[in-house]
């Protein structure tokens, strides 16, 4: 059987050749109705592009690198999605990368795996988000990247994040508002500004109401279930014990509320628990986790989109957006008696 060339789809659809690379590279100046055409032909042929002489052909990869460097497995699995939808929109292929930020071989890791895999761009997830020496170190090699969940804002830098800050201060109020004024919170990883972000809401909620900051109810985390659970142990073992913990994020809440349970603790008569992320523990476990939802795969699908076409088609101004982190209620919380 003869094999369908790019050449092939052009004469069937009666477009040009160029026509039909600017719908495979999902480009603009196509007719919404010449669009549908070749795609209908793209079907009907079964036409598959080859990657490899699609980049030499125009000098890319098509690919798109990820980093991370993040405890939670199911943090990573929805930055995938995001980014993947994206990906897949434009006909790009994902490179997830694993790597570790405190090593000081960082920026050596980096340059290596450009120059093996031929990236066309980079999305940064945290903590690498938040690293100015790798964005300074992209920026001189011209390598096009992408920022989530970044507290870096500038005119250069695609940029797509959640309020984090209003997130956990809406989740603070609401404990607040059930009567808890002993409320106990777990920070998460040192590298991460969703870290201070988080904490700095909780602050200002305890702030505007008047209630002081106790620095015995503030433990340190990392994001991990592990380090929810000494968090957990040491702020349960307080005299008196708050009446409420806000974790940094679910799965150090699962870890005190999985605690709790063992010290027979009511949950939430005895003890209020609440989360951050809206991962999905939160919804799985009981007492359900009243916890804020960050919209983890709709800030990566616009950041890797945007970087996108900020590699086929570099833009005047830099895509930068802030996403809305949305209060959820479940069972896990109750008035204080």
């Amino acid at each position: 059987m003869k094999k369908v060339t790019i050449n092939s789809v052009a004469q069937y659809a009666g477009v040009s050749k160029k026509t039909v690379s600017r719908v495979l590279n999902n480009e603009p100046n196509v007719s919404p109705a010449t669009r549908e055409k070749v795609l209908k032909v793209f079907k009907e042929l079964d036409y598959r592009p080859n990657p490899i002489a699609r980049g030499l052909a125009r000098n890319k990869s098509f690919i798109i690198g990820c980093l991370y460097d993040n405890p939670s497995k199911s943090y990573i699995t929805r930055v995938q999605s995001g980014a993947l939808e994206a990906c897949h929109k434009h006909n790009y292929n994902l490179l997830i990368h694993p790597c570790e930020l405190r090593g000081e071989a960082l920026i050596d890791n980096i340059d290596q795996l450009l120059t093996t895999s031929r990236l066309d761009g980079l999305v940064l997830t945290p903590p690498f988000s938040d690293s100015r020496e790798l964005i300074e170190f992209l920026k001189q090699k011209n390598i096009n990247y992408a920022l989530v969940a970044s507290a870096i804002q500038d005119d250069e830098s695609i940029s797509v994040c959640s309020n984090d800050e209003q997130g956990a201060f809406e989740l603070t109020e609401h404990l607040i508002t059930l009567g808890h004024t002993d409320i106990a919170f777990i920070k998460g990883h040192p590298d991460h500004s969703a870290t201070e972000n988080r904490f700095n809401g909780y602050k200002r909620a305890l702030e505007q109401h008047q209630i002081p900051l106790q620095e015995r109810l503030v433990a340190e985390g990392n994001f991990s279930y592990h380090s929810g659970a000494d968090s957990a142990k040491a702020i349960l073992d307080l005299t008196p014990r708050p009446s409420a913990v806000f974790a940094s994020n679910d799965y150090m809440a699962a870890a005190v509320l999985k605690l709790a349970t063992q010290r027979q603790l009511r949950v939430p008569e005895d003890l209020s628990i609440a989360g951050f992320d809206n991962a999905p523990i939160a919804r799985h476990i009981w007492p359900g986790l009243t916890t804020i939802a960050q919209p983890v795969e709709e800030m990566t699908r616009q950041a890797v989109e945007q970087l996108i076409l900020q590699i086929s088609e570099p833009q005047d101004t830099v895509y930068q957006c802030v996403l809305e982190a949305r209060l959820i209620t479940r069972e896990s919380t109750a008035a204080n008696h």
